[in-house]
This record gives structure tokens, C-alpha cells and sequence, in this order.
């Protein structure tokens, strides 16, 4: 039996995360349903018709279920599309919290709960403000969510009578989960985009050590190592305040949900230090209204907010406030976090194409953009010029900072967790080509496991292994005891079950006989047992030594007569 492995997004790019497993018996679950931001036509979502290239009659028919890891757009922005325009009626899993102390009732699900929200707002930038047909609309995206089923960390979810699937903290964003799935023998981990390094706000991935047959793993830094977190903190605070002090405005592109909340803590923080008056905007309601989330999601966070959440929100910023539109071009210093991340489009865009202009500004790239977008230009060098269509264009003089705030895991990162989880083989999504390639490297010779980056459509086998259920007998169990009871009176007395009998060692080495017989399950006992299970008698042959014999030989004439003494012979 195969795990078949088909990659719809994210094979080889970063965006549009889509993967497709398939298990022994025709389950199948589609892991994320993401968009790429850097496409407008047909390569902006996963290429669904793959899914019926076998014969199935529609998409529900071709999937057992699927799996949503978290709320960013390149894992979520294709689901009401498929749900509500190609007709997929099966079950969705996004994650919850299982807070009764909360008082909001959606504030158990963190994915489900936010999830409208970044849909609704990329919908809107794409119709309203850049005129592109509507691919769904906000009430499609309500009946898409109404299709979502809870799933809490580390509850096992029975998809149904063979397929399983249990969900695990990975940080990165509120919600973010990696999802372990089970069928029969066969079992993966994927991940999703996770961190394994907490930060302000998030904790770090925490999972189980499983028995896996395959992982698969996102690589958006499979090359970076990143230096300490501290150091990033401070640089990024020395540019923005050098910049401010000048007179010159701050522009940072982050998505509503993570990174703005991660640097408004930071800012908020040094602000109160410092005794700055200037100010921190927001720019539109969609993050005001992701700050209310985060206010109420208090168990999705670190430790850290946890524990000072009984005496301040951290959510509460002092000196954050809302931005209009009708600021943008007053005089003075300010910074503004502006949505989209990227620069990809919507309100971001907007102040870029004022503020970009004058040297006194800066631009601060806090986390990856993908290939296609205005942020990604601008981290691939220092460009005078932007052209945004072909009657548009940017002329760029201000100062461009880019740092790493990425909620993803780095190289480090990705190496702890494969070698911590052990698989017998290893799939990489979500990265650029040449660094995957160089992971990949890393993988196979530092760890020794199987390693491979499929691209977007191709399939990968990856052969699973069986296990074959084996009883023991009572009497082979105390054996394998004996060393730990033996000389330990009160080990003496085991007590049976269903489990390994209390006092016993669950790891070591014992010898018996391995009994398989047609239609029974196979069974291993002690050697002494055997003959009574096959209804044979025991017999013993026993062995004396061999004492020297000494031969006398006579002549008598012509003949000789030898005589010996063999003495001692004795054979039972």
C-alpha cells in the first residue's frame, strides 16, 4: 500500500498551498484550499479538475474532507470557491478553542472567526477597488463558512470509520494548526506554515512524537538561519525612530492578522519608553476589528500574554490609533501599518504611491513576499521605478528596510522538527525551488531520510509500511520482566490487562518463539510452551563425555585379535 501525494499549490513557489493525500481505500484529503496573490488569471487558484481525473462523479465525491491549517489567503482564499461555485458539499476542519471561561461563543474558533474576515476584505480590494471580476461573493463566503466542522488541538477527529485526524499548536498566526492524519497503518503530519521559535504574541509548534510514514513540511526559509530575535527588534526600532525623528512617515505593509499585532506590541512598548508623542495608525477598520479577536483569543497566545492578561490586555494599545484615508497627506512624521502585506494591492498600494516619492520616508518589509508583488521588487534590490501597469508607474526615492518578522520557521527550525519527528520520508511545500533543493540535500544526508519538492500537479508515491498485530503469551511476558523483577520483591506481583502489566519494562530484548498458524493471529511464546501449543511430548536426549578407549591387539599365528575397552559410553 502507497500514500499518493498529488500538489495543487505550493510546489516549488510560495502561495495557493493545496495539497492532496491520498490513503490505501480511496480516502483523500485536500490539506488547505489557498489562492496565489501574485496571479490575476486561472493561476491564482489550484487546478481543482485534476481532482476528477479518476472518474469521480463530482468534487465531493473525489474528497473525504478538507483540512484548513489557518486563515491566511494562500491556505484559505480558494475555499468558498470550491465549496460555493465548483460545488463541494463534503465536510471543512478548521480549528477552535475550547475555552468555556470565554464569554463570546465565537470566540472558540479561531480560524472560522477570522477567516471571513480576510476573505471579505481580498474580495473587496479586488472588485471594488481594482474592478476584476468577482470570483464569489461575501454571501457565498457565509454559506463557505457555514460548512466548517471545530476541531480542537490534540482531539482526534473520526472523519469516518478509517480516517482520522488530530490537530497540533504550530504558532505562526492565532488558529495555525499542523494536522496529523491516520488511516489504518498509514500516517502523515502536514504542517501548514508553522514556527518553531515563540515570539511576542505566539507560542512555539508543539506535536507529539508520532509514527509517521510521511512529512510534509512547508520550507519558505529552508536556506535562512535566523539571528537572534532581540537584534531584529532593535533594528527594526532604530529605523523607524531615525526615520520619524527626521520628519519622514514609516509605511508598513503587513496582513491585518499576525505580524501588525506582533510589531504594534513592540512599537506600543517602546513608544511608552521613549515618551513619543507620534503617532501609530492603523489603516483601516478590518484590523481594529482583528484586534477585538485577539483581545478575546486570549488562548491562542503565548504564556507570556496569558499570564499579564488578567491585569492589561496587551491588545489594548496606548498609542495606536485609527488612520483615514484623508491623513495621507499631512504634513508631519507618523507610521502606519496598511493592509495588504506585500503591497499586492488595496490601501497599501494607495500610501505607497504618495509616500514612495519623497527621500524622508520608509518603506519596512517585515515578512516574505511572493514573487509578482510590489513588495517583492522592492526586496529584490532598490528600484527607481515601479511601473504598475502600463499607464502607471511609481518613481521610488525613499529608504527600503527590509527585516525578517516572519512568523514562519527557519532552516533550523524545519531540521528540528523532521529529526524530532523521525519520518520514513519527507515532502517539501511552500518554498523557492533552489533553496528546496538545497534543504533537501541537508535532509537526506544529515538525517537520512527519503526527500523530494514536487512540483504543482505532479504526484509523489511514497511506499507505508505495515505493522502486524502479535500476541503474546502470559508466561513470555513475565519472562521478559524477569531482569526488572527478579531481584525487586515488590515487582514480583504483576497485574494483567490490556496493557503491559504493571512493573514492566516496555523496552529491551527477549527470545521466544514466533508461532503463526493459517487463520489465527500470529502469537509469540516461550520455547517451553511450544510443544504443549502443538500437542507434542517432550523428549531430552542427554550427552557424557567421550573417555579415550585403549586397543590391545595380540597375534595368535596368523591372526590378530583386538580387544578395547570402551568405558563410560552412555546414551539415553
Amino acid at each position: 500500500m502507497a500514500i499518493e501525494c498529488l500538489v495543487l499549490g505550493a510546489g516549488q513557489e510560495v502561495g495557493k498551498s493545496c495539497v492532496v493525500v491520498t490513503f490505501g481505500g480511496g480516502k483523500r484529503v485536500m490539506f488547505d484550499c489557498g489562492m496565489h496573490m501574485g496571479h490575476r488569471d486561472s493561476r491564482r487558484y489550484p487546478d481543482f479538475d485534476r481532482l476528477l481525473a479518476d472518474g469521480a462523479a463530482d468534487y465531493t465525491a473525489a474528497i473525504s474532507c478538507v483540512v484548513i491549517t489557518h486563515f491566511h489567503l494562500d491556505h484559505i482564499g480558494a475555499l468558498p470557491y470550491f465549496t460555493e461555485v465548483c460545488g463541494y458539499h463534503g465536510p471543512v476542519y478548521m480549528t477552535y478553542y475550547d475555552c468555556a471561561a470565554l464569554v463570546y461563543p465565537f470566540q472558540q474558533y479561531p480560524t472560522k472567526a477570522l477567516a471571513p474576515l480576510m476573505l471579505e476584505d481580498y474580495r473587496k480590494v479586488m472588485v471594488d477597488h481594482r474592478g476584476e471580476e468577482e470570483q464569489y461573493s461575501y454571501e457565498d463566503i457565509l454559506r463557505c463558512m457555514r460548512k466548517v466542522i471545530p476541531l480542537d488541538l490534540k482531539q482526534t477527529i473520526q472523519v469516518d470509520k478509517d480516517l482520522s485526524i488530530r490537530a497540533y499548536y504550530a504558532g505562526h498566526v492565532l488558529g495555525a494548526a499542523m494536522i496529523y492524519a491516520k488511516v489504518g497503518d498509514a500516517a502523515i503530519v502536514y504542517t501548514g506554515d508553522y514556527n518553531m521559535t515563540p515570539d511576542r504574541h505566539l507560542g512555539a509548534a508543539q506535536i507529539d512524537r508520532l509514527k509517521l510514514d510521511l512529512l510534509i513540511t512547508e520550507s519558505t526559509y529552508a536556506k535562512t538561519v535566523r539571528d537572534s530575535k532581540h537584534a531584529r527588534e532593535r533594528e527594526f526600532l532604530k529605523a523607524v525612530h531615525k526615520c520619524v525623528s527626521g520628519g519622514g512617515k514609516v509605511l508598513i505593509p503587513a496582513f491585518a492578522l499576525g505580524r501588525a499585532q506582533e510589531l504594534c506590541i513592540l512599537l506600543d512598548d517602546y513608544w511608552e519608553r521613549m515618551n513619543l508623542k507620534i503617532p501609530i495608525y492603523f489603516s483601516a477598520g478590518l484590523t481594529i476589528q482583528a484586534n477585538m479577536y485577539y483581545k478575546m483569543l486570549i488562548g491562542w497566545t503565548s504564556q507570556k500574554i496569558k499570564n499579564s492578561y488578567t491585569v492589561h490586555n496587551p491588545f489594548d494599545f496606548k498609542h495606536v490609533c485609527h488612520f483615514e484615508r484623508s491623513f495621507i497627506n499631512n504634513p508631519g512624521p507618523c507610521v502606519l501599518f496598511a493592509t495588504p502585506g506585500m503591497i499586492s494591492g488595496g490601501f497599501s498600494l494607495e500610501v505607497f504611491k504618495k509616500w514612495a516619492p519623497s527621500e524622508k520616508n520608509l518603506v519596512t518589509l517585515p515578512g516574505y513576499c511572493v514573487a509578482g508583488t510590489i513588495g517583492h521588487k522592492l526586496m529584490s534590490g532598490k528600484p527607481t521605478r515601479i511601473d504598475i501597469d502600463k499607464d502607471t508607474h511609481i518613481d521610488v526615492r525613499c529608504q527600503i528596510h527590509q527585516l525578517s518578522f516572519s512568523p514562519h520557521t527557519d532552516s533550523k527550525g524545519i531540521m528540528d522538527l523532521t529529526e524530532f519527528l523521525s519520518p520514513s520520508h519527507v515532502i517539501l511545500v511552500h518554498g523557492e525551488k533552489p533553496q528546496m533543493a538545497f534543504l533537501k540535500e541537508r535532509i537526506e544526508s544529515e538525517l537520512g531520510m527519503q526527500c523530494c519538492y514536487p512540483a504543482n500537479n505532479e504526484t509523489v508515491s511514497i511506499p507505508t509500511s505495515q505493522n502486524l498485530k502479535i500476541n503474546a503469551t502470559e508466561k513470555f511476558i513475565v519472562s521478559f520482566c524477569m531482569d526488572e523483577t527478579e531481584n525487586d520483591p515488590q515487582k514480583q506481583n504483576l497485574n494483567f490487562g490490556g496493557d503491559m502489566p504493571q512493573g514492566c519494562r516496555t523496552e529491551g530484548v527477549a527470545e521466544g518463539v514466533l508461532l503463526m498458524e493459517k487463520s489465527k493471529t500470529p502469537k509469540i511464546l516461550r520455547e517451553d510452551e511450544l510443544l504443549h501449543s502443538l500437542g507434542m511430548e517432550t523428549h531430552f536426549v542427554h550427552f557424557e563425555p567421550l573417555h579415550p578407549s585403549s586397543i590391545e591387539v595380540k597375534h595368535t599365528g596368523e591372526s590378530a585379535v583386538q580387544q578395547s575397552s570402551l568405558e563410560h559410553l552412555d546414551c539415553e
